[in-house]
């Protein structure tokens, strides 16, 4: 198999796991019924707005998203590796009317007998063009009234304390708007992978420039040892896996003030990095054999050239853009061939959210406000990463940058649960996942939505994925 070809990975061991699917509200029951403590001083109107702006923002991106094609592109399966776009578009809506209508709201099931079709782990997704899908249209107008009758029930619901587990704080709503932005990235995946001319454009302006002053950001920044608070018990909407908070002790490391770009990358694939069995893990190494890889997914060498296609446009391989579409294989193998290693899933958010003045970890790099768009390469805004230190504005008090969008990171941690996990609202969340199988990525990448990206959130994949939207930066003993 060559590297160029781009839609080549359709074997069993490329199968990426679901993102966030699969949500079954009859499994809110035992210890995780009782919920996640309600945040002191949290406003519930300003989390009743939050969420309305959440899910409304949420919606545009979905919209955006399917109107983009016709019908034909929306039911086709454009890989065995992803759900047609209208499998998507009715799963989120069936999703919100489980979990919204009938587990906050109590009301009659609108649609029962979709339940299984939508059901993401009891249909893979190479089988699902073949289940009796909703039509374009009628998927449309099925997210749609679900949407309407959400939103009456936010207006109502109570998000205080003495609100039941799912709606304290909002979280149901929250969720739901987490999970639908889960699922834009993925349908951003399928338009990636798509055949034909691009479909999307960026709604924003280009990235911003590099600024001034960038040539003097150092290559790596020092990040002190000592204790720090990992993971969250106060943010509202963060999901089971980030919690609880809990101290970890990070001896002093070193870490890539940017993420690896291309242009080093490049480097690593010229020394003959992908024919260098000493730089891999042996089931990495197995990977490269069977499928041929010699450089990253969408990549192709012509005419002496490095191109990539990017969501049906070709393009020169940008030089000063982080790397993107690398395995966690790669990633790993690049780091021993630089001499270095994968920073652990530790010492990632200590170097995103310790501060070393007072002590506290903050939400993001940046402090604790959210995102914006001078602080972070977020939401779909340019449909690719920002040139190699970019976003000034959004570094971490270790000076290190890009930790929150653009891409996200590998990291050399496999996906376990916290001291004190409680599963909620069901096991099938994170619990399942957790394990040696999978390998933990933070950040965030442009395809992420705030509202799923935080200091503290955590995404896990199988190792040999590609298609997402993944990067890394490397790491070193101080």
């Amino acid at each position: 198999m060559t590297q160029h070809r781009g839609h080549e990975e359709h074997r069993e061991e490329f199968e990426p796991r679901e993102l966030s699917d699969a949500f079954d509200p009859t499994q809110v029951s035992g210890p995780a019924a009782t919920g996640f403590p309600f945040a002191p001083g949290v406003d519930p109107e300003a989390l009743r707005r939050r969420a309305l702006d959440a899910l409304l923002a949420a919606r545009d991106r979905t919209t955006l998203l399917t109107d983009s094609v016709d019908d034909g592109e929306l039911t086709a399966q454009h890989s065995p590796l992803m759900s047609p776009l209208v499998w998507d578009l009715a799963h989120i809506g069936n999703q919100e009317e489980q979990w919204l209508l009938r587990a906050v709201g109590g009301r009659e099931a609108l649609r029962p007998e979709i339940d299984g079709l939508y059901n993401a782990f009891e249909h893979a997704r190479a089988s699902r063009p073949s289940l009796p899908l909703l039509a374009p249209a009628e998927a449309r107008t099925y997210a749609s009234d679900v949407r309407g009758r959400a939103l009456e029930l936010l207006e109502g619901a109570p998000l205080h304390e003495g609100g039941g587990p799912l709606e304290r704080a909002g979280f149901a709503f929250g969720m739901i708007a987490q999970h639908e932005q889960q699922h834009d990235e993925t349908m951003l995946i399928t338009h990636q992978l798509r055949a034909g001319p691009a479909a999307l454009t960026a709604p924003a302006p280009p990235a911003p420039p590099e600024p001034v002053g960038a040539g003097t950001v150092p290559s790596e920044v020092f990040v002190p040892g000592g204790p720090f608070t990992m993971g969250t018990s106060a943010e509202p909407w963060a999901l089971d896996n980030e919690r609880p908070a809990h101290r970890r002790d990070v001896a002093a490391f070193h870490l890539d003030a940017s993420p690896v770009t291309c242009g080093a990358y490049l480097r690593f694939i010229e020394d003959d990095g992908y024919g260098d069995e000493r730089w891999w893990a042996p089931d990495g190494w197995a990977m490269v054999r069977e499928h041929g890889l010699s450089a990253p997914l969408f990549w192709r060498r012509e005419a002496g050239q490095w191109l990539r296609r990017r969501f049906g446009v070709t393009e020169p391989v940008p030089h000063d853009e982080p790397v993107l579409h690398v395995s966690w294989y790669e990633a790993d193998a690049y780091a021993r061939w630089a001499g270095r290693r994968l920073p652990t899933e530790a010492e990632w958010e200590k170097a995103a959210r310790h501060d070393p003045v007072s002590g506290r970890s903050r939400r993001y790099p940046w402090g604790d406000e959210d995102p914006t768009p001078e602080r972070a390469n977020l939401g779909q805004r340019h449909l690719r990463p920002a040139r190699s230190g970019a976003y000034p504005q959004g570094r971490s008090p270790a000076g290190a940058g890009q930790l929150i969008g653009d891409v996200w990171e590998w990291t050399s941690s496999d996906f376990l649960p916290y001291p004190g996990f409680v599963a909620f609202p069901y096991r099938e969340y994170s619990e399942v996942f957790f394990g040696p199988g999978h390998k933990v990525l933070r950040g965030g990448s442009f395809a992420v939505d705030q509202v799923a990206c935080r200091g503290t959130f955590r995404n896990w994949d199988l190792p040999v994925r590609r298609q997402i939207f993944a990067g890394f930066r490397t790491a070193r003993d101080a």
